[in-house]
């Protein structure tokens, strides 16, 4: 006789059989009926009988009568003693309840009264009397059935609230996992199209996809399939878009949740949600689990244990370290994180066997910011004259999520402004918007201010121009913005190293616009912190990690020991590093001096026309020095796109100062 064969998935797993789910629900609902029903059925609830006026007053003088009431609509119970229930009622007492009473409707109360009276005199009836208002059968009945109705909703309520913080399913599923399950071919599938830039990223996350779809491929050659890649970048790369895209392109299930969703404030809910995760995905396998800012639960143990306590974020971490790589099989399974805190993470979670690769997700350079241009460009209406390399030359630095907000921004700008199409002013507006800030025309200078803000800045433009290694000017402006009084645009070459002397060349230009005041002016100000603040973390760092300093070269003294709290070197060496960074800062000073004194007729025309036009371009600054004769082709490019901006700016400024006589009138 053959045996019964269970079917099975092609994975090896047993299909599910589709039940009904339970629902605590249900169980609220028989609770309800099951009062309702002791309420209505119960044994001991009291009988009645209706007779006519002539039997309850036979039942009276026969002395069968124990409690007359009487109702104001002339109502009247009249409850019967225990030993003549059988008579009255033609039943057993055992059947009729502990009260039993009759009920009839007397001619009036004054009638009742006088009956009972009499009968009282004559001794037929010696029980009590009572006259009530007939209450209203509705409100009886809720006041009978209300209290289990508060305490049935009072119930269903805290079951709710304890689903929203243990992810649903219940009161008792707090333990269980929040992940989101993305189930292969639904429409928020994303691909690598979506993805713009990260050559070198998707590349490596490309082997990935090829792991989940042809396994085959790999496991003939002995080889084994990577259990987890941890995505390291900065924010905003675009890390977990990365992660979906994977997801997308192998149609496989997605669990995606972030490391604080493991947190709870309960003991053991993390480790019991990391369990429940696994369960769920080897149920789905293959498939990716994504766990999003994993530095939340996976930061470095401590290496003494907590003081009277119990660490849970600890418990959650080594529940993690048990399930990537414990002695049970998670095949089918890859474990994507994300994080851009690296350094924090636990040795033995970056360790092979659990991530076994780390994919670098950096910020975009000048071709990458170009593709995401494109993408996040799409559902603009554009105009004509939009340079997408003007753009992307405009925003080093900018991540993805960064670029998407200048795009954004744009947008409303020109709506603002009631453009159909959005052109490259709006651009420009919204990188200087972002960068900068907003623009503060209202801010009330005065007129030595102004001088003092535009020969500061006149230093900074003034020093970039002249160096070889500073970087390229695009424009200056004395307008206030956010809150700075004065602000000036470069166009900073992108560079894999960077020399002592780029690094020289570009704190002179910083320390620019203290020097013009110091020099022209003869006092210095406050609108110097920022300038100072840089270029003093620019001298600590080439001096304690780059090794740049001539009294301790090659040195390099970081440490990212985040438990430290010592310093990596002596106090003697602490007093040579804060004397070298003198030295290097005041020699920069000192060089920007002496180049604005060179230049010191060129620096008054250039602080003059500040003044006159309150924002001012590269070729301004070209026709007053002349060409810079180390010039790139990049600060060509900017200048020549840059005249339309200049233009624009112009028509924009002529109407307001027609409308400022007028105003002052």
């Amino acid at each position: 006789m053959e045996e019964n064969k269970i079917p099975k998935t092609p994975n090896g797993n047993i299909p599910k059989t589709n039940l009904p789910k339970f629902n605590l629900n249900w169980l609220y609902m028989i609770i309800a009926l099951m009062l309702l029903g002791l309420y209505f059925t119960n044994d001991s609830a009291t009988t009645s009988r209706e007779v006519s006026y002539n039997e309850f007053q036979q039942y009276v003088r026969n002395g069968y009568v124990e409690k007359v009431v009487g109702y104001d609509d002339n109502t009247v119970e009249a409850y019967i003693k225990p030993r003549y229930v059988a008579q009255v009622f033609k039943n057993d007492s055992n059947n009729v309840g502990r009260s039993p009473f009759i009920i009839t409707e007397a001619p009036s109360r004054e009638s009742l009264g006088t009956f009972l009276e009499k009968e009282s005199e004559e001794q037929h009836f010696d029980g009590a009397t009572n006259y009530k208002k007939r209450g209203n059968f509705l409100s009886t009945f809720f006041w009978q059935i209300f209290p289990f109705v508060l305490l049935i909703g009072f119930w269903i309520y805290l079951s709710r609230k304890w689903n929203g913080a243990g992810g649903g399913g219940g009161v008792f599923s707090v333990g269980k996992s929040k992940a989101r399950l993305f189930e292969k071919g639904t429409n928020q599938r994303v691909t690598f199209k979506d993805v713009a830039g990260l050559a070198e990223a998707k590349q490596e996350v490309e082997e990935i996809v090829e792991f989940l779809k042809e396994p085959q491929k790999y496991t003939d050659l002995g080889g084994k399939i990577p259990k987890g890649a941890l995505l390291v970048g900065p924010p905003g790369t675009g890390k977990t878009l990365l992660a979906k895209a994977v997801a997308g392109e192998a149609n496989v299930p997605f669990f995606s949740l972030a490391g604080s969703d493991f947190v709870e404030m309960f003991v053991g809910v993390g480790a019991s949600r990391v369990r429940d995760l696994f369960r769920q995905a080897k149920e789905k396998a293959p498939c990716i689990v994504f766990i999003d800012e994993i530095d939340a639960v996976g930061r470095a143990r401590a290496k003494a244990a907590a003081m009277g306590g119990n660490d849970e974020r600890e418990n959650t971490l080594n529940q993690l370290l048990t399930e990537m790589d414990g002695f049970g099989s998670n095949s089918g399974i890859i474990i994507l994180a994300a994080t851009n805190r690296v350094d924090v993470l636990d040795k033995a979670l970056l360790r092979a066997g659990r991530f076994d690769r780390q994919i670098h997700v950096d910020l975009p350079d000048l071709n990458e910011r170009k593709e995401v241009f494109g993408v996040h460009l799409r559902p603009l209406k554009l105009d004509e004259k939009v340079d997408v390399d003007l753009l992307a030359r405009q925003t080093p630095g900018f991540s993805g999520a960064d670029i998407a907000n200048v795009c954004n921004e744009a947008a409303l700008i020109a709506a603002r402004h009631g453009k159909k199409k959005v052109d490259k002013q709006d651009f420009l507006d919204a990188v200087d918007r972002i960068v900068g800030g907003l623009e503060k025309k209202t801010k009330i200078t005065t007129e030595e201010e102004r001088r003092s803000i535009a020969i500061h800045e006149a230093g900074h433009a003034s020093i970039s121009w002249l160096l070889e290694y500073a970087n390229p000017l695009i424009k200056v402006t004395i307008v206030p913005r956010g809150r700075a009084l004065g602000a000036a645009w470069y166009l900073p070459e992108e560079r894999q190293i960077t020399t002592r002397e780029q690094m020289l060349d570009e704190m002179c230009a910083t320390v620019g616009g203290r020097a013009a005041e110091d020099l022209f002016l003869g006092r210095i100000s406050t609108g110097a912190m920022n300038d100072l603040e840089r270029v003093t973390k620019q001298a600590y760092g080439m001096v304690a990690y780059l090794g740049m300093s001539e009294r301790l070269p090659n040195l390099c003294y970081y440490t990212n020991d985040e438990y430290s709290f010592q310093r990596p070197y002596s106090e003697k060496t602490a007093e040579l590093i804060d004397d070298e960074v003198k030295r290097i800062v005041n020699e920069q000073y000192d060089r920007a001096k002496q180049i604005l004194l060179e230049h010191k007729e060129q620096h008054a025309q250039l602080a003059q026309l500040l003044i006159d036009k309150e924002v001012i371009f590269a070729e301004d600054v070209e026709a007053i020095f002349g060409p810079r004769p180390w010039a790139s082709r990049s600060a060509e490019i900017i200048s020549a796109n840059l005249k339309e901006s200049k233009e624009a700016a112009k028509a924009k400024e002529e109407p307001k100062r027609e409308e400022e006589p007028q105003t002052e009138e």
